[in-house]
């Protein structure tokens, strides 16, 4: 069976003023990355596990700060080519990228020097309006960008 993921998809703003927090991937692979890199904080559902449990915890892991109260939007689910499923979640409020506070993981690095190194889960945070968003998402997520425009045009 795939595994499953959930992640908060934080926005600010309505109409054309829209944004969107984003993280890039922390780590050697993504170090050079950008355009089709970026994600929304997420991870591992467990066993069991709400997936809005999931998310809000992986939000707070990923970027330092608790996920903010509130009614979250259901955003359906997307399939990345890898075959996991992510869950999306959408919720009103604000962060400072400046205060993201990544979980780290550990690597071998420099591949097969038998050393390792210590890496950020995370690496930076960004808002984004939509359109720079859809650019910036892994493929799979952009359509959670495009749910929640609508979500939030269909709510005035």
């Amino acid at each position: 069976m795939a595994e499953h993921s959930a992640g908060i998809l934080l926005y600010r703003g309505r109409g054309d003023d829209l944004r969107v927090l984003l993280v890039h991937p922390g780590g050697p692979y993504w170090k050079n990355k950008d355009d089709g890199a970026w994600t929304i904080p997420k991870g591992l559902v467990e066993a069991g596990e709400d997936p809005l449990a999931a998310a809000r915890r992986e939000f707070a892991e990923e970027t330092g700060s608790p996920a903010p109260d509130g009614d979250a939007l259901d955003l359906g689910q997307v399939r990345l080519r890898s075959g996991k499923r992510v869950t999306g979640f959408a919720l009103e409020g604000d962060f400072d990228p400046k205060a993201l506070r990544s979980n780290t993981f550990e690597l071998a690095w420099p591949p097969r020097s038998g050393r390792t190194a210590i890496f950020p889960e995370v690496d930076r945070a960004e808002w984004f309006d939509v359109v720079a968003a859809v650019r910036k998402l892994n493929v799979a997520q952009a359509p959670f960008v495009d749910r929640l425009r609508v979500l939030r045009e269909g709510a005035g």
